[in-house]
């Protein structure tokens, strides 16, 4: 029998790279496509506890998919438990825009959904492919017309492989990351620190009122061993990831200080 595999994104039930990854991982597997109707980008683990979730059957390229009017974390919890679906492996991607450091795991929609699978029992990794041009992570991706072969091979490898051998121990999601120009092999990496240099740009709206853009350009330079050094250097990183975020190297100064 194949394996069963749900399939979501952030960027959206249209998107380019979640039908990508639909073709790589049809080729060995049953897919069900459950991705949020909309572009879901930094939305990090957010779920719609406020509003109800309207679910659509539709048509993609001849594949049926379920549109899901809310967040990735939303589509993956509706797949699990309204759909009634039963995967061997949560697969989220492939993300147009490289999920690489702590705060972008953080706020990543595609990372955020693997978490959510993870947090109910689910193996699941994540996919994401470096833009060389920032600006396409803004653009509808539904029309990104960049060349997945190089992605849809390193699923197919990747899949597999975590299908056929199962988790390491301790990982509860793997985050993959593919540079735009494979230069290299597989790394396994920790994550950087940072991906973004920070930055606030203050505009004036027509009125005078002020407002502000976030932005910030990329860092150039990381420790070897991170995701963004592998990625810089050409190579596909791969980062074991866990929900539990405990400090266990504080804790024993934790109970020192708080001897009450």
């Amino acid at each position: 029998m194949k394996p069963k595999i749900l399939l979501t994104n952030d960027d959206g039930v249209t998107s380019t790279g979640l039908w990508a990854a639909y073709d790589a991982l049809s080729e060995f597997a049953e897919v069900i496509v459950a991705a949020p109707s909309t572009q879901q980008s930094a939305v990090g683990r957010s779920i719609s506890i406020f509003e109800p979730i309207r679910v659509n059957r539709i048509t993609i390229n001849g594949n049926e998919a379920y549109s899901v009017g809310g967040k990735p974390t939303d589509s993956v919890i509706i797949g699990l438990y309204a759909l009634k679906i039963k995967p061997d492996l949560v697969v989220s991607g492939v993300n147009i825009g490289e999920n690489l450091s702590f705060e972008s795991v953080m706020t990543s929609g595609t990372v955020g959904a693997a978490l959510e699978a993870a947090n109910h029992n689910y193996p699941a990794v994540a996919f994401s492919l470096q833009v060389e041009d920032q600006a396409d992570k803004f653009d509808d991706p539904g029309f990104y017309s960049k060349n997945f072969e190089n992605a849809k091979n390193v699923i197919k490898t990747v899949c597999k492989k975590l299908l056929n051998e199962g988790f390491p121990e301790g990982a509860d999601v793997i985050n993959v990351n593919i540079p735009s120009e494979i230069k290299g092999g597989y790394e396994i990496t920790r994550l950087a620190e940072k991906l973004f240099e920070t930055g606030v740009e203050k505009r004036l709206d027509p009125r005078g009122k002020p407002y502000f853009w976030i932005n910030g350009p990329l860092y150039e330079v990381a420790e070897e061993g991170t995701d963004v050094h592998a990625v810089s250097n050409g190579n596909i990183s791969i980062t074991p990831l866990t929900l539990d975020c405990t400090s266990y190297r504080s804790m024993e100064d934790m109970k020192n200080n708080f001897k009450l």
